[in-house]
C-alpha cells in the first residue's frame, strides 16, 4: 500500500491503539491533519499547545494507556516543552509529535525552525528526528514502547514536512526490538527475601507509597500488603489514592507539606520501606523527615533512584506490583506490627469555621461526600494543590491527579479535560486564581467538547503559596503576589456559557457543593479565601 509519511504516522498511531489526539495545527504538520480526517481518531483543539501536552498527561494517567499531543514546528513545538518536562517529571508516558521545516532548511534557521530535540533531550525518555517516511512505523512503535515501559515517560518524535508529503510502501511494525532498552520489571528473590527477613525482625516498620504504586496499577495489592502485615501506610504527593485516606492503616501525606501524622508516623520507624518513590526533597524535608536509625528498602523500577537522595540498605529494582506480589507471597503477619500500627493514634481534622472567609479545607472535606462512587480529582499547582492533598479521600474508584515533580501551574484544567474524555468519570478540578488564569482559556475546550467539568476556583487574589513562602521566610516583604487586575470569574465563566456561582462564608459551603456537583454540565465555583490563609 503506497502512502505518504503523514499517513504511515496516522495508521500507526491507529495501530497502537490511540483514538484521541490532542493538537494544534499549523503549516508544518497539515498532511497529518489532513490524513487524520481518513480515520477514526478524534482531535481535540486545545487553546495553547502547553495544554495539549498537560490534557495527553491526564488521558494516560486516566486510561493507563498513552497520551498523544501534536504541534507544529517552531513556537508550537516550544510550547509543547513545559507539558513535556511535567510528564518527565511525573512518569507519564505521552508521545509527542511535532512538525518540522524541510530537511534541507533544517539548521538554516528557517521561519519557524527549532532544534526541538536539542530542547527537549534532558527530559525525554528518547526523542527522534525522522529522516525517511519508511521508518515512521517503526519509530512509532518504539516511541510507544519506550513511553509505557520500565519507568513510564515522554517521548518525542520530530516529523519534517517534506517526510509528511513522501511517498512509501506502508508496512506495519508489529515487533520491538531495543538493543541495550531491557527494563527489569521482575525483583530478585534474594533481595526480596532480604526484605522479608527484615520486616520480621523489625517493630516499628512503615511503608511509603509513591506514584510508582498509581502507575504499576498496584493499589489493591498495596492495600491488602498493609492489611495483611498491620504495616502503617503513608503516602508522597504522587502516592495520594495508593491507600484511601479513610483507611485506618492511612496515616496521609508526608513531608514538607505534609500531615503531622504521617511526619511523626515516619520518624518514629525503625524500618522504611519505598514503594516506587522518587524520594524527592519535598517528601524527604529534612525540616519534617527525621528518620533515625532506620532501616531502608527502597523498591522502584528505575534504577537510577534507588539510593540517589537517600542511603538504602536493601535495594530492589523491579515493577512495584510485581514486588508487592512476591512479598504478599512470603510475609506472615507480625503480632509487634499490629500493636505498633494500634498504638499509633490518628489525629482527627479539624476546621476552623469562624474564617473571616471559606476554609478551604473545610471545603474539601466536603467534597469528600460526593465521591465515594468514583471521581477523577485534580489539582492545579500552590496552595490548592496541598489543601487537597491533606484533606482529600480518594478511594478505590477515584483517582488523583497533579503535578508532583515539576508544580506545572495551569496543569489542572487541561489535565481534568484529558482525564475527562478518558475515563468519563465525574470530574473535579480545583485551582487557585494564579494557576486558573494560565488556562482559563481551556473553558473554550470544555465548552467545545462538551465536557461535564466542575471547577473549584480558590480566590485569595495572590499567588498564595509565594506569598507564604515570602512572608515565613522573607519577614514578610512581599513582592509581585498580588494578583491585580484580575477578572470577575462568574462573568468569565458565564462568557463560555457555563453556570457559575460565588460563596465568601463556611455556612454556605454544604448548598454550594451539592448544587455544583449535581449540576448537568461544567460549573465553576469561585471560593473566597482569605489572602494569607496558610497551608500548615
Amino acid at each position: 500500500m503506497i502512502v505518504n509519511g503523514a499517513e504511515s504516522l496516522i495508521m500507526s498511531l491507529a495501530g497502537n491503539g490511540v483514538t484521541h489526539i490532542f493538537g494544534y495545527p499549523g503549516a508544518a504538520n497539515l498532511p497529518i491533519y489532513d490524513s487524520m480526517l481518513n480515520h477514526n481518531i478524534k482531535h481535540i483543539l486545545p487553546r495553547c499547545e502547553q495544554s495539549a501536552a498537560h490534557a495527553a498527561n491526564g488521558y494516560a494517567r486516566a486510561s493507563k494507556k498513552v497520551g498523544v499531543c501534536l504541534a507544529t514546528s517552531g513556537p508550537g513545538a516550544t510550547n509543547l516543552i513545559t507539558g513535556i518536562a511535567t510528564a518527565y517529571g511525573d512518569s507519564i508516558p505521552i508521545v509527542a509529535i511535532t512538525g518540522q521545516v524541510n530537511r534541507n532548511l533544517v539548521g538554516t534557521d528557517a521561519f519557524q525552525e527549532v532544534d526541538i530535540i536539542g530542547a527537549t533531550t534532558p527530559f525525554c525518555k528518547q526523542n527522534y528526528m525522522v529522516q525517511n517516511a519508511q521508518d515512521i512505523p517503526r519509530i512509532v512503535a518504539e516511541a510507544f514502547y519506550i513511553a509505557k515501559s520500565g519507568r513510564p515517560g515522554p517521548v518525542l518524535i520530530d516529523i519534517p514536512l517534506d517526510v509528511q508529503k513522501e511517498k512509501v510502501t506502508y508496512k506495519p511494525c508489529h515487533k520491538v526490538d531495543i538493543r541495550g532498552y531491557k527494563p527489569t520489571v521482575n525483583p530478585s528473590i534474594l533481595q526480596i527475601k532480604k526484605l522479608v527477613s527484615a520486616l520480621k525482625k523489625s517493630k516499628r516498620p512503615v511503608f511509603v507509597a509513591g506514584g510508582g504504586v498509581i502507575s504499576s496499577d498496584a493499589r489493591e495489592e498495596f492495600v491488602k500488603l498493609c492489611e495483611n502485615l498491620s504495616i502503617p501506610a503513608v503516602t508522597t504527593l504522587m502516592g495520594i489514592g495508593a491507600i484511601p485516606k479513610s483507611h485506618p492503616l492511612c496515616f496521609g501525606m508526608i513531608g514538607q507539606h505534609g500531615e503531622r501524622n504521617a511526619n511523626r508516623l515516619i520518624n518514629s520507624a525503625d524500618m522504611v520501606v519505598l514503594f516506587g518513590c522518587r524520594v524527592g526533597d519535598r517528601a524527604m524535608s529534612p525540616s519534617a523527615i527525621s528518620v533515625k536509625g532506620a532501616l531502608f528498602s527502597h523498591i522502584d523500577i528505575d534504577p537510577a533512584e534507588i539510593g540517589k537522595n537517600i542511603s538504602v540498605d536493601i535495594p530492589i529494582v523491579g515493577d512495584v506490583k510485581n514486588a508487592i506480589s512476591e512479598l504478599l507471597e512470603r510475609c506472615e503477619k507480625n503480632k509487634e506490627h499490629e500493636a505498633f500500627a494500634k498504638s499509633q493514634m490518628k489525629e482527627k481534622a479539624e476546621f476552623d469555621l469562624h474564617t473571616s472567609k471559606v476554609n478551604p479545607k473545610y471545603l474539601i472535606s466536603c467534597i469528600n461526600e460526593h465521591i465515594k462512587d468514583g471521581a477523577n480529582i485534580v489539582t492545579d499547582v500552590g496552595q490548592n494543590q496541598i489543601w487537597t492533598a491533606n484533606t482529600i479521600d480518594i478511594g478505590t474508584n477515584s483517582q488523583f491527579f497533579t503535578s508532583g515533580g515539576l508544580g506545572t501551574m495551569g496543569y489542572g484544567i487541561p489535565c481534568a479535560i484529558g482525564a475527562k474524555i478518558a475515563n468519563g468519570k465525574k470530574t473535579i478540578v480545583i485551582c487557585g486564581d494564579g494557576g486558573f488564569q494560565m488556562s482559563g482559556l481551556e473553558l473554550a475546550t470544555i465548552v467545545s467538547e462538551n465536557l461535564d467539568i466542575k471547577i473549584i476556583l480558590f480566590n485569595n487574589g495572590y499567588l498564595g503559596m509565594v506569598t507564604e513562602i515570602q512572608n515565613n521566610h522573607y519577614n514578610r516583604r512581599l513582592n509581585g503576589v498580588k494578583l491585580n487586575g484580575s477578572p470577575d470569574f462568574n462573568i468569565f465563566a458565564q462568557a463560555y456559557g457555563i453556570k457559575s456561582k460565588r460563596i465568601e462564608h463556611n455556612g454556605e459551603v454544604k448548598e454550594a457543593i451539592a448544587e455544583c456537583l449535581s449540576h448537568e454540565g461544567p460549573y465553576l465555583l469561585e471560593v473566597m479565601v482569605a489572602p494569607f490563609f496558610s497551608t500548615l
